[in-house]
């Protein structure tokens, strides 16, 4: 009894010297493969099932023994349609609110909007589960040992292993991207050891169920009909035994192995999600199971392994991930955790968010990426572009995976015809503006409270990452064709938008918000809109110059240039207070939230690029802001704190970059390492993974700034394969806290600039020429 007497770090230690001391008396002991997360028990909670995906089609997989749960999604099974709900009294109440705040009258000013400027959204729209795919086993009256559950991210497959008695029984399950099909392959040692009943359900017992021969096939026109119409099918594919249909149910006895292939289509995209989830299972049925899941890997590998990151070893490496999460939680080291974490965000991006399948568009990662339960989940599981999205993709360009930013910047495109018609209804203005959130049918318009609501940013801070990835890529097509269209319309609004402030004739954006925050007024009213919101005009600052640069590269617009670059000139600077900090507002309001977990006027530090070592009282104030928020509990939800990592890396301050990583996973992450807003949001886990790259490079200010916050608890290690904006990719090796080496690889050919500490360097490129320099920025041949 007396280890459950100790305390949880001691009960710990125990358990590790125990287990230590067995692997040093196992001479064979091999260090496990820390790309992969394993657990010695089922997922008892959906926060301990494990995520697969193709980056359309996922499941979370629990892994019980008697039964098994896939959870289903497939990325276009929502509620809702395409609707319009403009209020129509925006346009003529917007000069009044405007003159209203002007007057410092706030409280009336949020009323007016509450009433005028609030569409009235009617129609629900709710991504939701595809449904479930149940196992339920027939297994020999004995004791169940040797358990494992694991997701290697090293090869996209899920593994379930056990044994009952002298059998064991293995399953293995993964969502392919060339075969678009979820495989689930079934084994056990003993020939004639599988029997299993196989079902199809859905919550709300709405859906339509066929078994027929050796397929079960499930179908709904979701959300009560006002949805797409959802198809699945899984298809049974025997070695030895018999397969029969009972009711709703396939039965398979005595087999020796299963392959069971599941498909499902929508009608989302024009087609017939019959034929189409159909010729999907025709196209992979007739694969051996082998050639299956290596044609998966090697299409899988192709972007995972781009990226490599060593941090450093320990011990805990041989423990499951829950334990190791335990102890990290309770102080102990464990790079390698921080490894697998870092892998898991590139994982989930791969999985969530791939590129057009067969010409057509797919719908970018969610706040849930792909995987969410039952039908109503939280936050309706949809696009906020109040930051969520934005963040989801922050990895994208870094890490070396570049093709999954497709789907996010696709659909940039695919909102502005809506975001034309709100910014004409709703403030009579040309060009295009989008609110807080959107969905599947691209509404622009907002409703809600003017607290998270009257906040027209969202298009202008999105199409940053169209300018994001050119800037990575230098695809002067994209560029053309894509990106500058959008970019135009977006900064046309923008600055047709802007009016002075009548007392400092400066342009100033509103009615606007802080997002989500809120101010006490001088006469003690808690309000939330202001004329010139601090992140309204960065977030303005940096979309106008990065359509004046784009313009410039494709010689075009002279004239609209030269107004947007009169308007910058006219623009409201960034302002510090008093106490130096940055302001968030116009004035210097009282916070009746000082840890807000939106730092909404640190835009320009991070993901912008206006506070830098050039701005250097900026740099002094964005710090101050940064600690006062952590003071007084900010970081307190998951996306928060990883935007968090990020503000301390640009800060090149590594110790509390570290910190706030550890607080990450300590404080706001499940057991299966989903972030935890609470509830599970996928946006932390994105921007972590970009947080620690950017702890190991930097590219925004104009040059190659390597490990500018580089802890020191990370002496020596690398990263190989990162990115960098001017098309360049980097292999970093550093030892005993230092350089030791960098690899720089030039895909255009362009001069950069290298720094490293006080050195800086300018190195002429070739391109496709990769370079290698020591640890003091020489050339080495």
């Amino acid at each position: 009894m007396l280890i459950y007497r100790m305390n949880r770090l001691n009960r710990y230690l125990l358990l590790l010297f125990c287990f230590t001391v067995s692997v040093v008396a196992n001479a064979q002991t091999q260090r496990p493969n820390d790309l992969k997360l394993w657990f010695t028990h089922p997922a008892a909670t959906w926060n301990e099932a494990l995520p697969v995906g193709n980056g359309r089609l996922g499941a979370m997989v629990f892994g019980n023994v008697t039964s098994e749960r896939l959870q289903l999604n497939e990325k276009t099974v929502w509620t809702g349609k395409d609707v319009d709900f403009v209020n129509p009294g925006a346009k003529a109440a917007l000069p009044k609110i405007r003159a209203l705040l002007f007057a410092g009258k706030y409280a009336e000013a949020q009323e007016m909007a509450q009433e005028k400027m609030m569409g009235n959204k009617t129609v629900e729209s709710n991504y939701q589960t595809l449904g479930d795919l149940n196992l339920d086993f027939n297994l020999p009256s004995q004791e169940v040992a040797d358990y494992r559950r694991e997701l290697d991210i090293e090869t996209a497959v899920a593994r379930v292993s056990y044994r009952v008695g002298q059998t064991t029984f293995t399953r293995e399950i993964f969502s392919s991207a060339p075969g678009q099909a979820l495989v689930v392959r079934l084994t056990a040692s003993k020939p004639g050891s599988l029997t299993f009943a196989l079902k199809l359900s859905r919550p709300g017992n709405k859906a339509t169920i066929n078994a027929a021969g050796n397929e079960i096939m499930m179908r709904e026109h979701v959300g009560n009909g006002v949805g797409v119409t959802m198809v699945a099918r899984t298809r049974v594919l025997n070695q030895g035994g018999t397969v029969a249909v009972a009711g709703e149910t396939i039965r398979v006895e005595k087999a020796d192995a299963v392959t069971l292939l599941l498909t499902a289509a929508t009608d989302y995209r024009p087609g017939d999600p019959l034929a189409i989830s159909g010729q999907q299972m025709a196209a992979v049925e007739t694969q051996a199971y082998d050639a299956l899941k290596q044609a998966h890997i090697a299409d899988y590998q192709q972007y995972f392994k781009r990226v490599d990151l060593d941090l450093g070893t320990s011990d805990a490496a041989y423990f499951p991930t829950d334990a190791r999460l335990t102890a990290l939680q309770n102080g102990n080291v464990d790079p390698q955790l921080l490894r697998l974490y870092y892998q898991f965000g590139r994982y989930l991006l791969i999985s969530s968010s791939r590129p057009n399948l067969n010409g057509v568009p797919s719908l970018p990662a969610n706040l849930q990426g792909i995987w969410a339960d039952g039908l109503t989940p939280p936050w309706s599981a949809d696009y906020h572009i109040n930051i969520n999205i934005q963040m989801n993709y922050w990895p994208a360009e870094v890490t070396n995976l570049s093709e999954m930013h497709q789907p996010f910047l696709t659909f940039l495109d695919e909102l502005r015809p809506d975001a034309r018609k709100t910014a004409k209804d709703m403030y009579g203005l040309t060009g295009t503006v989008a609110h807080f959130t959107t969905d599947p049918w691209h509404f622009t318009e907002t409703y809600g409270r003017p607290q998270w609501a009257m906040w027209p940013m969202g298009m202008a801070w999105s199409v940053q990452h169209l300018w994001e990835h050119y800037l990575f890529t230098e695809d002067r097509k994209f560029l053309q064709e894509s990106a500058y269209p959008i970019l135009k319309e977006t900064a046309q609004f923008c600055v047709n938008w802007l009016v002075a402030n009548p007392t400092t004739k400066q342009l100033v954006s509103g009615p606007s918000i802080s997002p989500e925050n809120t101010f006490k007024t001088p006469t003690g009213e808690v309000a939330t809109m202001v004329m010139g919101p601090t992140m309204d005009h960065m977030i303005i600052r940096d979309l106008l110059t990065n359509t004046i640069e784009a313009s410039k590269v494709l010689n075009t617009d002279a004239a609209f240039r030269r107004q947007l670059e009169t308007t910058l000139t006219r623009l409201a600077p960034t302002r510090i207070g008093k106490d130096g900090r940055i302001m968030e507002w116009t004035e210097e309001f009282e916070e009746p939230e000082p840890g807000h977990r939106h730092i909404s006027q640190l835009f320009g530090l991070h993901p912008g690029r206006q506070i830098t070592r050039q701005t250097p009282e900026l740099l002094a104030a964005a710090r101050k802001t940064i600690d006062y928020r952590l003071s007084h509990g900010g970081g307190h939800t998951g996306w928060s704190r990883a935007w968090i990592v990020n503000f301390f890396a640009r800060l090149q301050d590594g110790e509390a970059a570290h910190q706030n990583l550890l607080a990450l996973l300590r404080k706001s992450t499940l057991p299966n390492l989903f972030d935890n807003h609470p509830p599970f949001q996928i946006d932390g886990n994105f921007g972590a993974t970009a947080g620690i790259t950017e702890m190991l490079l930097q590219s925004h200010a104009g040059e190659l700034h390597l490990l500018p916050a580089l802890p020191i608890a990370w002496p020596t290690g690398h990263i190989h394969g990162i990115c960098a904006r001017g098309g360049y990719e980097l292999d970093l090796d550093w030892e005993n806290g230092k350089l030791r080496q960098v690899s720089v690889l030039s895909k255009l050919g362009k001069p950069c600039q290298i720094r490293y500490g006080d050195q800086v360097i300018t190195l002429q490129t070739q391109a496709g020429k990769r370079y290698r320099l020591d640890s003091g920025l020489k050339v080495v041949e």
